[in-house]
Order: C-alpha cells, then structure tokens, then sequence
C-alpha cells in the first residue's frame, strides 16, 4: 500500500553522513563559542566590581587623600580589601576551572625553564612564606630542568602547589621543591612537613570544593579549589599530579610535566 502524498511529503530525507558530520560540527563550533562568550562575560562581571572594591579600599587603608578619622576605619578598609583578594582568587579559580572543564582553556605549550617558573611563583608568595616564617628550598637552583608547558598555567599549577604546602605546613617550617628528568618526563615533588593526610581522603583532595579535614573543623581559609585545578592544569599540558604521604610526615606533589627536547 503506498502512504498518502502527504505523509510523503512530511518525512524529511534523511541526511548523507558527511553533511551530518557538517551540520554536528556547525552546532560543536556554536556551542563551544557560546560557553567562550560566557565565561568572558562572567569573568568580566566579577573582576569589574572586586577591582573597584580592592582599589578602593586599599586608597582608603592608605589615607591617600587624607584622614579617614577613627583609626579602626583604617583596619576595615585592609579588612575588605584582603576579603576581596580572596574572593578574587576564588572567581579566577572557578572561573579557570570552568575554561579546563568545557576545553576552553586555550594552553599555549612551549619551552619553559622550571627556574624561572618557581622565582616567577615565589615571588607572588612572598608575602605568604613571609608571614608564616617558612623557607622554600629548592634542589639544583638555576640548573632545573625545562619543560613543554603553557606559561601561566604552568605557574597556576605550581603556585597552587607551593599555596598548598604553605597553608598545610607549620609555620616557621619548609617547603623542599626538587626536580629531575626522567626520560620524557620531567617529575617535579614539592614536600611539606604538614600532618599529612590519610590515605584514603587523598583522592578527595583532587576533587574541587574538598580539603582533606571536615570542613567544620579545618583550620585553614580557602574553597578547596588549588589542588584540582593543579591537578587539571597538569593533565591539560600533558602531565599529571600525583599525591601521596611524605615519608617522616607530610604530604608529598609529584608533578609530572614533559621535558623539552634537548
């Protein structure tokens, strides 16, 4: 029996498989600049308003155009400037996050000297190393080995590293940063002196918005967000992060990043 004209006319054709292939590829690229499109406009929508707050409460904290009065409007205005730094690392993390998540990331590899990275990362924690008392002693200083790295992600990646040991090691205590070549790869440990973390709550720290403690109880600030985007920031440049208990105590980052042709 032949189907009425009409239901003919209502089925559509079905597509060749190349122009399916075009037409998927057609809404991937939409997609994907939809979400680029996004996470611009939200990057955008918070940096604006916790630059205004930093700038000017950090004018304020200064008196730059005079008195304030009362001292302790002093001690508010560096009150809210601290909690809108933090706030800020906080939306950038998220925000990096994001970009790794949805393959919007856009990492550059190149050579990059190992050196440079650490004095690039130690120096934006200065003030950090410098209020806990700690050291970061580093193994073969000016003879690390180079890599094939993305530049800011490489720092992001050691920076939240280095943040990590700092905040979870005593204070007045070290930071030990070693690395060596091992055939391909580079394998960079970065060790603290910290109470460590059990074994089982390890995988947990890989995850964003987890710490090894409860969170009721933890004593140190922060969304849990360093060592996850460490940990994808590694993956995306071809590496990987791998932690694991310190022998004598601590926690132990082992990152593994490719080495660049000699």
């Amino acid at each position: 029996m032949v189907p009425p004209a009409s239901k003919l006319a209502a089925t559509p054709p079905e597509l060749p498989a190349e122009r399916r292939a075009r037409a998927r590829a057609r809404i991937d690229a939409r997609s994907e600049e939809q979400r680029r499109s996004f996470l611009r406009m939200v990057s955008h929508e918070l940096r604006t308003p916790l630059n205004s707050i930093l700038g000017f409460s950090e004018l304020i904290a200064a008196e730059y155009y005079g008195p304030v009065g009362a001292p302790e409007y002093k001690d508010y205005a560096r009150m809210i400037a601290e909690s809108g730094r933090r706030l800020l690392a906080i939306s950038n993390q998220v925000l990096e996050i994001a970009r790794l998540e949805s393959g919007t990331a856009d990492l550059a590899h190149r050579r990059e000297s190992l050196d440079h990275a650490l004095d690039d990362v130690l120096d934006l924690l200065h003030e950090e190393i410098r209020t806990r008392t700690a050291s970061v002693l580093r193994d073969d200083e000016g003879r690390l080995p180079d890599v094939m790295a993305d530049a800011r992600g490489l720092r992001t990646a050691l920076g939240a590293l280095l943040s990590n040991a700092l905040a979870f090691g005593p204070e007045g205590g070290e930071v030990q940063v070693t690395a060596s070549r091992r055939g391909p790869s580079v394998i960079l440990h970065i060790l603290d002196r910290g109470p460590g973390v059990a074994p089982e709550d390890l995988p947990r720290l890989l995850r964003p918005f987890e710490q090894g403690q409860n969170a009721l109880v933890r004593q140190t600030q922060g969304a849990g967000l360093g060592l996850p985007l460490a940990h994808m920031l590694c993956q995306a440049m071809g590496g990987g992060l791998v932690l694991g208990p310190r022998e004598g105590g601590g926690l132990e980052a082992a990152v593994r990043l490719t080495a660049a042709p000699d």
